[in-house]
């Protein structure tokens, strides 16, 4: 089977603007993700997709494979269908453009799965949640899975609700929930994916502000792969010196 990575890449951004531009240790981040991603096992071609003619000639200078999508894509994924039905490739491989420390095998353990169960149309992962603040927070969403490590519900809200434990004992006990937090990196079939901008906004997921509950209240499994690896993202640029700072420890170790 074909895997295909795409990293969307915008300039526009609220809190960051030209955020994939933004330089690390003298290379742009999106050069970071992309040079990451291609060393994922299981992917055969990594894509950036993008609107913006400054992102598409730094991709083009550090030698990365780029593609041009238009500027009305209400969300990642839309940009993401775009690019799918302009290919071949059985796995589409959705990798955030703000994260230049992901891991390769992050991308591996996302992608098994579906190659492994031709049933599973969409694919995702979670890691575990290890501070208090991160299970209360809104902006850190949080993922329950079945016995099959089929998701449940994805919510913002704190998941699962430890009825019998009192608020003061919580933060000690935190490991006994077995909360994850959900990361943002996606697999789809390419048919799913050119079928799901598709399908209409549903309650839920208006609601919670979260796309992927559109696949589960249309009845799709997600499943949800567990990985020990921590996640990075950049929102701002107080967020670009923290991982810059990891950065030169993880090249000085």
């Amino acid at each position: 089977m074909k895997v295909t990575a795409v990293i969307p890449a915008r300039y526009a951004s609220t809190r960051f603007p030209g955020k994939p531009l933004a330089e690390i240790l003298g290379k742009p981040m999106i050069e970071h993700v992309y040079r990451r991603t291609v060393t994922a096992k299981t992917v055969d071609r990594v894509i950036i997709a993008t609107d913006d003619q400054r992102i598409f000639d730094c991709v083009t200078a550090f030698g990365g494979e780029v593609m041009m999508t238009r500027d009305d894509h209400p969300s990642g994924t839309d940009r993401l269908a775009e690019v799918a039905a302009a290919i071949e490739s059985d796995l589409i491989v959705n990798v955030q453009g703000d994260e230049p420390l992901i891991v390769p095998q992050m991308i591996d353990e996302a992608v098994r799965p579906l190659l492994d169960d031709p049933g599973l149309q969409m694919g995702t992962l979670c890691g575990r949640i290890d501070k208090i603040e991160d299970y209360l927070s809104t902006n850190v969403v949080k993922v329950v899975c079945d016995r099959h490590n089929r998701a449940l519900y994805f919510s913002r809200a704190p998941i699962p609700h430890p009825r019998d434990i009192p608020a003061s004992e919580l933060p000690a006990r935190l490991a006994e929930l077995g909360a994850r937090r959900h990361i943002g990196l996606y697999v789809y079939r390419r048919e799913f994916l050119l079928r799901y901008p598709q399908l209409p906004q549903t309650p839920l997921e208006i609601l919670e502000s979260l796309e992927q509950l559109r696949a589960m209240e249309n009845g799709i499994d997600l499943h949800v792969a567990t990985t020990e690896f921590d996640c990075h993202g950049v929102d701002t640029p107080e967020d670009l010196q923290r991982v810059e700072a990891l950065m030169r420890r993880e090249k000085l170790s």
